[in-house]
């Protein structure tokens, strides 16, 4: 499973389970308007450690948090090179 498919399978997992509406995940949509709240994109994060080992959160210099979605698939794309 690519990088992308597991983010936005994370995403759609987490709204379903919190029982929130998930938006049309198109990568210029703004996270905040995502249907996710604060705590469910943690939940997101922290199961994309681990499932892809990655957190680039810890490792990141400089780098202002992800806007979009795209910003959001990106980082972490960029963070598994």
């Amino acid at each position: 499973m690519s990088i992308r498919s597991e983010i936005l399978s994370q995403f759609h997992q987490v709204a379903k389970e919190q029982d929130k509406r998930l938006a049309n995940l198109a990568d210029d949509l703004e996270l905040l308007d995502s249907g996710l709240d604060s705590l469910c994109v943690a939940i997101v994060v922290s199961r994309l450690e681990d499932s892809l080992g990655i957190e680039p959160f810890s490792t990141a210099e400089d780098t202002g948090f992800p806007v979009t979605v795209g910003e959001f698939i990106k980082f972490y794309e960029n963070a598994a090179r």
